[in-house]
């Protein structure tokens, strides 16, 4: 029996199926970075005849379990995790050199035949036994998956979903296929790719992606062809991505979380510091469109460490790209855009708020491009041109929004109120309610959210909630302002606004409420925000700041 102890989960999966398949095979599998050193390694070195390290980093990255393992008198191939062999570690090795670059070119090459064949390597020229073995067998750097659909007879969008060949040859595969069953589901033909890395995407791979209508990628960032010094003063150049961006269709992140969806879910942050850095920071800086995440790290019954995919996250993921796909076939003067700028905190100064940014200016030139690429933006000067887009002044932008309204309860009058752009009826607000997937929807009715008779919002999509302490009734107005479309951690905790005005004909002050306003027949109108918390379904659940009033003697059917 063989120890194969890898940082690398796609190894000890390959492994794992190399056993399953048969032919002599016994592997025994753990990955170092999980194991406590004192404790698992012993009984894991109990009984086997041979043992493989493969670590990424120095042999310091795990210097306890490699001095364990090297006392323990058993013959030991010690080898890097990158794909070219690391010198140092494999000096480390009590077998010989050729015998430790040899086992490397298995595990580089990887995949359960591969790892079928390390074994009898291994067994045959330091055990001396007389399995008979084949040399590494290369694999291609990239593909098509065997379950992709004919493109022929495709109709609709076409979505390339990229995956890394790791995962392929491990079979690690099933959040790979739940993601394009939610393309067809959502009316778009998935085009499942593996491949090594996008750094140096061959020509026939970007070929092949100019079939495509929009991309979702869960290979990291493609980074550039040099160093990367793409800070602040640095080398754009290093951050090159001219092959993928030539192909002009739109690359959207799909998130593969690093951690299981438990402690996902359990986490305020959502996402881990790693999981922020490699799945969306860095590749906006590859131009892509971040959306959330639909697969997370579970560790099965046998240790291992496989992708499991969220299939109502993965849904929306769908639907993102296909809608994106579909886009592209809509003529640019009849599509229509959102420039969604933050505005966090609910404050007139904190719109559009970006440490060390100019997002006024941003936005003025984002809108100059439009304009140029041929997209519809009204008249370009007079009332009805977009504020200081002509003249090129950002000031003017924000001016014109803050005027409009913004979210800050402290400026807002009644006349901005009343001249909210988007007024929702019950009637659409029911008919929304509708389309919700019938967990959510369930979820929301199951906690007692109840839907509000009519709503007044200056988004553009109304979410129900799951929970909530107080929820609008047919005697309190509403007006929700979404802070961000949709979260990175989605489902997560995403912050709403809500501004509550009930119109009651009472004089009495009503206890607890955070601001008074006297309308035209002196009724008080208490003001008051609500926090609202995504949750696990993809709705918000409100924790509302309202004060707890009775009800009006005479209830206002006014929804603003």
């Amino acid at each position: 029996m063989i120890l194969l102890l890898s940082t690398s989960d796609t190894d000890l999966l390959s492994a794992r199926a190399s056993q399953e398949a048969g032919d002599g095979v016994s592997y025994r599998w753990a990955n170092p970075s999980r194991l406590l050193v004192s404790e698992d390694l012993p009984p894991l070195l109990d009984g086997v005849d041979l043992v493989i390290v493969r670590i990424l980093g120095s042999r310091r990255s795990w210097e306890d379990g490699l001095d364990m393992v090297l006392a323990s008198g058993l013959p030991v191939v010690v080898l890097g995790g990158e794909h070219a062999p690391d010198a140092d570690l494999m000096e480390c090795s009590t077998v010989s050199a050729g015998v430790a670059a040899e086992a490397h070119n298995y595990l580089a090459e990887g995949g359960a035949q591969n790892l079928a064949q390390l074994h009898h390597f291994l067994s045959d020229t330091v055990l001396l036994t007389g399995h008979g073995f084949e040399p590494p067998a290369h694999l291609p750097s990239w593909g098509i998956a065997d379950f992709a659909p004919d493109l022929d007879s495709a109709s609709g969008p076409v979505i390339a979903v990229l995956y890394y060949r790791a995962q392929h040859l491990a079979g690690n595969t099933r959040y790979i296929q739940a993601l394009c069953d939610a393309v067809a589901e959502a009316g778009g033909t998935a085009l499942p790719i593996y491949c090594a890395s996008l750094r140096t995407a061959e020509a026939e791979l970007l070929s092949t992606l100019r079939r495509a209508d929009a991309m979702v990628v869960t290979v990291l960032a493609a980074g550039g062809t040099k160093p990367a010094t793409a800070s602040a003063g640095g080398d754009d150049e290093a951050w090159d991505v001219a092959a993928l961006a030539a192909l002009d269709v739109p690359i959207l992140q799909g998130l593969c979380l690093t951690s299981s969806r438990a402690t996902w879910d359990e986490n305020d942050d959502g996402l881990s510091p790693l999981d922020v850095a490699t799945q969306v920071a860095v590749p906006e800086f590859d131009g892509r469109i971040i959306t959330v995440p639909f697969s997370f790290k579970e560790i099965d019954s046998d240790g291992l460490s496989t992708y499991v995919p969220d299939v109502e996250r993965a849904a929306r993921v769908a639907g993102i790209a296909v809608r994106h796909g579909k886009l592209r076939h809509i003529p640019t003067t009849e599509r229509r855009v959102a420039l969604m700028l933050s505005a966090y905190p609910t404050k007139h100064a904190r719109i559009g708020n970006a440490v060390g940014l100019d997002t006024p200016a941003s936005a003025i030139d984002l809108l100059t491009e439009m304009r140029s690429a041929g997209y519809d933006l009204g008249p370009v000067d007079g009332p009805d041109a977009v504020p200081g887009l002509a003249a090129k002044d950002g000031d003017a932008l924000i001016h014109a929004l803050i005027a409009a309204g913004g979210q800050d309860p402290d400026w807002l009058t009644a006349e901005q109120l009343e001249g909210n752009p988007i007024r929702i009826s019950a009637a659409k607000y029911r008919e929304w309610f509708a389309t919700l997937p019938r967990n959510c929807a369930a979820a929301s009715k199951s906690t007692g959210a109840q839907r509000p008779e009519s709503c007044t919002s200056t988004a553009r999509r109304i979410r129900t909630a799951k929970s909530s302490s107080r929820h609008c009734d047919s005697t309190t107005s509403c007006s929700w302002s979404s802070r961000r479309g949709d979260s990175v951690k989605s489902p997560s905790r995403s912050t709403t606004t809500r501004i509550c005005r009930r119109a009651t004909t009472t004089s009495r002050p009503t206890a607890g409420s955070l601001q008074h306003r006297t309308t035209a027949d002196s009724a008080p109108t208490p003001l008051c925000t609500s926090v609202s918390t995504e949750t696990s379904n993809g709705c918000p659940a409100r924790r509302s700041a309202c004060p707890a009033t009775a009800a009006p003697t005479q209830p206002s059917a006014t929804c603003r």
